[in-house]
């Protein structure tokens, strides 16, 4: 069995749960989640808790056992309180701006690069080189906040580019001219 399958989770006031055969529906104050689950992973609610077990004692569905709570843990968090990440552009020139459902950033390139912002996301920009991700689905706020870095990782050398807020970059020296 997993420890981490075993703990419960618990239920928020305002949190409605409701268990199907293959996902757990969650409805909060920020929204709606559906997470699926793994086969051979039930759930249950009793009182104020969700309870994970698995349907038969097999050493192999302890990881899902553990994934799937983890998972349903997750979407109780993200429609009760959500989840952010924060982002810095480093560089002479670069920033971003928000236009409607897109953000539009100059990074350095020779044309502007324009990102769609996806469904269920806000992209707050303050400052023009920082940007907050908001949203209420982990996986998809992380997502968005990779695939935003990815447009311009941050440089080695020159310490320039988009970087999580508070990452460290191992600076590299670069050739000397003697």
């Amino acid at each position: 069995m997993s420890r981490i399958g075993k703990k419960p989770i618990a239920v928020p006031k305002g949190v409605n749960v409701t268990v199907h055969a293959d996902a757990v529906e969650v409805k909060g104050p920020k929204g709606t989640l559906r997470q699926r689950v793994p086969a051979g992973v039930k759930f249950e609610v009793k009182g104020a808790e969700i309870l994970a077990t698995t349907e038969r004692p097999d050493p192999g569905l302890s990881k899902f056992h553990g994934l799937a709570r983890s998972l349903v843990a997750n979407a109780v968090a993200g429609v009760t309180g959500g989840f952010k990440r924060e982002l810095d552009i480093v560089g002479v020139g670069y920033r971003a701006e928000v236009k409607g459902k897109q953000v539009v950033f100059a990074l350095g390139y020779s044309h502007p690069v324009v990102f769609d912002i996806p469904a269920g996301i806000d992209v707050a920009v303050d400052k023009q080189t920082h940007l907050t991700v908001t949203g209420v689905d982990r996986q998809l706020v992380g997502q968005v906040a990779a695939n935003i870095r990815g447009l311009r990782k941050p440089d080695p050398y020159k310490q320039k580019g988009v970087r999580y807020t508070g990452e460290v970059l191992k600076k590299k020296v670069g050739k000397t001219g003697a």
